[in-house]
């Protein structure tokens, strides 16, 4: 019979081993069904399961390949009627015992907890890629666990506390917040003898439930940790147990992110060696330059040694040499490690310095393999590196990292003649053992180099009728223009049509990391249909990348190459313009209620492609953002303050505050050397306002006080005041920021600026809040919320409904403003704006009655404020967290929120710093 195994390796089992020939993305597609057994599922939900929002234009043609695909293995395998075909697309319907992932759930049902584990092979959905793949990997896991806490409750209950220990202590490392394993630990020690261990084990919960959540263990951890410490008798076994089997231990689950191992790869023999027999080494270092092989020789020996860590291998691109990508910092760097561990994002700390140790005490006592590839220098490696584990480290850079004390370098040369004779004989085949001469005079033409051995023999692969002679002579024409990789990349590019050729060359000078065929189009000046077409012929004569779909990018030395071949004859003013145009449509449909702020941007001269909806608006900005910054720096000097209008509100929203500040300061210097005061005020008003955001008061004022100089148009001048007053209303210099907020009120009005009206009034409410004066607060509240409205800003209707909660709460109408809170971060949550859900989820804690639920909401704001960078809310959250602790008893974690909300209102120059300090005395 044939058997399908979903709780590990996606697998087709034929006669007791695995099926091969089956792609990745067809046995995706077969674990989607498999896991929707008996049902139909038509072919956009399949589409919509492989790739979610970001469907490649072939999605449908894919899915019916996979389709066919399927069908032949599983007729090769004697079940060809298992995958049917109905009216609304298609449907599996295996036999029992078909399919491990029904099996484990058939055998939880009926009490056999120790089978249904046993069918565990890894990780659930382990080596396939798809959209939905996450969620159903996380849904199998828990539900594994949760059958292995079962089984642990069953052989406690049973008298096998002593067997089990080793493995509950191991569950419990890889997840120390969960309370039914802990309390399982702790029974087991203390039955086993080892009170003291019990009880220890019971504080190493406590603390990381709180260090991790802010909470406290629940009424039944908390009586079973009294009853340790009472030697309770109840605790005891009534009898002794009937002697049963030792369970088998779970396996422990295997997260490996690995790339691709390539099948071809060669040679490299004394280096693979080497580092199998770096036994005792805890960090390798592979260097060498580009084009070399380290990535493919660091995942090749990564492979080979998974045995030897079997609780997982992590990869890592740090992107120092990646064109377009600015270095990965340590924070990030982290967080993507710790998640590829398995820690829950929303458990990831904050700062660098406690990520690194949440990183280092997850790796102790585990033997895991972390590939670091593409290191910039010591200094970015040093806080990935894990405390004394058994984790083994592969770095590669194309610098020597000297400065990473203890670590075992290995340079990586050029192929020797053998291994690059051999590289090159696996691509070709047989044409490669009948020219031997020739094949020798082609790699030393490729100057050894394993990219170029690649580039150069898949040409000749493809091309049947050339041989390996006739290839030397191309390259050989070439040497005295160019050397080395540069000749086998010059044969490739000879080899493209002339059209292919031009967009080759244009693309080199491209100065993001990516481009999709809309920006391939513009560029060229060709059409989108034709753009496509040549992007996907250059990428079938490995010219360039696809490392997701839809979008294409260079390897870093064909981009050097292509850049040299290049010269801009005003392609990269049609790209910039195309940005600012598609980026004005995006607006629009993201923000219909501002599109009069963007009437002062040309209409097009050329038609922009569409932009069906608010979602499709985000996705392309999500994308595109890195690419349109970096050419509006790189590129010409042209429209940059038309861009600065266009995208302003979109990296205000999504919290790209980095961004911002690049671009608005961009405007800011061409404004100033052109002459041009209107975009010098708009680009001042621009990041007076993002500095505000950010908490850096100073600045904000500054800027905001230049712009008042620089101003023509009563809104740009309103803007200035409107962020002046929110300054002084931060410092509680209330009457200050009622003079600028009331002198930006009557601008708005006199410019008929509706939108600037309705902010400027939701803003001056809270000046008037503070002051006593609610009445009046709520009478501009409700203006404020009706003209939102009026003109169909959601996000500005938000902000007002915050502000109402505000008012609420200083009136004691604590379930009212609950309210008015709840709905604000409803809205901003479905917009995306974690910057101001933040503000809401503050303000719904401040109207919380029970401390308990405050310090849940509180932490939930610092999640979102973190993320986003936003100091103020960042302090205000850990101003809330210290007096909700302190409510409840907490001193210890109400002096350190305390601390780190003293340390925030410190650098924000704000009054709350002298609040604080009377707070912490309290908590002593």
């Amino acid at each position: 019979m044939v058997r399908f195994t979903l709780l590990g390796p996606v697998q087709v089992i034929v006669d007791g081993g695995p099926l091969a020939g089956i792609a990745p993305r067809h046995r995706a597609v077969l674990a989607y069904l498999l896991l929707n057994a008996g049902r139909v599922i038509s072919i956009d939900r399949l589409i919509e399961a492989m790739w979610g929002y970001d469907q490649p234009d072939t999605a449908r043609s894919q899915v019916h390949a996979s389709i066919t695909a399927i069908r032949k293995a599983l007729r090769g395998a004697g079940d060809g009627d298992l995958l049917e075909t109905r009216a609304g697309g298609y449907v599996v319907n295996p036999a029992q015992g078909q399919v491990d992932a029904q099996e484990f759930t058939e055998l939880v049902t009926l009490g056999d907890l120790r089978g249904a584990l046993k069918l565990w092979n890894g990780e659930a959905l382990e080596d396939v890629h798809a959209h939905y793949v996450a969620g159903a990997r996380d849904l199998w896991n828990d539900r594994r666990l949760t059958a292995y806490e079962r089984l642990a409750e069953t052989e406690l209950a049973a008298g096998r506390h002593a067997e089990l220990l080793d493995d509950l202590a191991a569950q419990v490392t890889a997840n120390p917040i969960r309370e039914k394993l802990n309390g399982h630990l702790v029974l087991a020690l203390h039955r086993s003898g080892r009170q003291a261990d019990a009880l220890a084990a019971a504080r190493a919960y406590r603390t990381a439930l709180a260090d991790e959540q802010g909470l406290d263990p629940g009424h039944a951890f908390a009586e079973l940790e009294r009853a340790v410490l009472n030697d309770d008798p109840s605790l005891r076994l009534a009898e002794a147990a009937e002697p049963v089997q030792p369970p088998a231990p779970a396996a422990p689950p295997r997260r490996t992110f690995l790339p691709y191992d390539i099948p071809d790869f060669s040679g490299r023999t004394a280096e693979l060696e080497r580092l199998a027999d770096e036994q005792e080494a805890a960090l390798v270092t592979i260097d060498g330059m580009a084009g070399i092989g380290k990535t493919a020789l660091a995942v090749h020996v990564a492979h080979q040694l998974t045995g030897r860590y079997p609780d997982g291998q992590l990869f890592l691109d740090l992107q120092a040499h990646t064109a377009g990508s600015t270095p990965v910092d340590s924070a990030a760097a982290l967080e993507a490690l710790l998640r590829q561990l398995g820690v829950p994002v929303d458990q990831i700390p904050a700062t660098p310095a406690e990520r690194s140790a949440l990183w280092r005490a997850e790796l102790a006592g585990r033997r895991v393999l972390v590939v670091l590839d593409n290191a910039l220098d010591a200094d970015q490696v040093r806080p990935l590196l894990p405390g004394g584990s058994d984790t083994l480290v592969l770095v590669t850079s194309r610098r020597r990292l000297v400065g990473l004390d203890g670590a075992r370098a290995l340079s990586v040369e050029v192929l020797g003649e053998r291994d690059a004779v051999e590289l090159f004989g696996r691509i070709v085949g047989d044409r490669a053992r009948d020219e031997p001469d020739a094949v020798r005079e082609v790699l030393e033409l490729c100057g050894y180099l394993p990219l170029a051995i690649r580039i150069s023999a898949a040409r000749l692969q493809h091309r049947q009728r050339w041989t390996v002679a006739y290839l030397a002579g191309k390259l050989r024409d070439q040497r005295r223009l160019l050397d080395g990789v540069s000749a086998a990349f010059s044969i490739s590019y000879e080899q493209l049509h002339e059209d292919e050729q031009r967009m080759f060359r244009l693309l080199g000078l491209v100065p993001g990391r990516d481009i999709d065929p809309n920006g391939a189009a513009a560029l060229a000046g060709i059409p989108e249909d034709e753009a496509e077409e040549l992007l996907e012929s250059l990428l079938d004569a490995h010219m360039l990348l696809q490392l997701e779909p839809g979008r294409y990018t260079f390897h870093d030395l064909l981009r050097e190459h292509a850049r040299s071949l290049g010269a801009d004859d005003g392609a990269i003013l049609q790209l910039l313009v195309y940005y600012l145009h598609r980026s004005r449509a995006a607006m629009d449909r993201l923000f219909p209620d501002s599109i009069v702020q963007r009437e002062g941007i040309p209409q097009p001269q050329s038609p922009i492609p569409p932009i069906r909806d608010a979602d499709e608006a985000l996705t392309w900005l999500d994308a595109e953002r890195s690419n349109i910054i970096v050419t509006a720096l790189h590129g010409p000097e042209v429209c940059l303050g038309f861009m600065g209008l266009a995208l302003r509100p979109y990296l205000d929203r999504q919290a790209h505050h980095d961004d911002a500040l690049t671009l608005h300061d961009l405007v800011l210097r061409r404004s100033r050397k052109l002459g041009s005061h209107g975009f010098e005020a708009q680009a001042l008003t621009d990041l007076s306002w993002t500095y505000w955001r950010l908490g850096r008061y100073e600045q904000a004022e500054a800027h905001a006080n230049q712009a008042l100089e620089a101003c023509e148009q009563p809104h740009e001048e309103a803007r200035a005041l409107l962020t002046l007053g929110n300054v002084a209303q931060r410092r509680r210099q209330d009457e200050q920021a009622e003079q600028y907020l009331k002198r930006a009120l009557d601008l708005t009005r006199i410019g008929a600026d509706t939108w600037g009206e309705a902010h400027v009034l939701g803003y001056l409410a809270l000046v008037l809040d503070r002051a006593g004066r609610q009445e009046e607060a709520r009478r501009h509240l409700d203006v404020a919320l009706a003209l939102h409205r009026k003109i169909g800003n959601p996000g500005g209707e938000a902000l007002v409904l915050n502000h109402l909660g505000v008012v609420a709460r200083h009136q004691g109408l604590l379930d009212q403003a609950r309210t008015r809170h709840q709905e604000a971060a409803a809205l901003y949550r479905k917009l995306g704006n974690i910057t101001d859900e933040a503000t809401a989820l503050n303000g719904l804690a401040e109207a919380a009655d029970d401390p308990a639920r405050a310090v849940e909401e509180h932490a939930a704001a610092l999640a979102l404020a973190d993320a986003s960078r936003n100091r103020p809310e960042q302090a205000r959250a850990h101003d809330g967290l210290a007096r909700a602790h302190l409510t409840l008893g907490h001193s210890g974690q109400a002096r350190e929120h305390g601390r780190l909300a003293l340390d925030l209102y410190g650098e924000l120059g704000v009054p709350e710093a002298d609040e604080v300090r009377a707070l912490l005395e309290r908590a002593g």
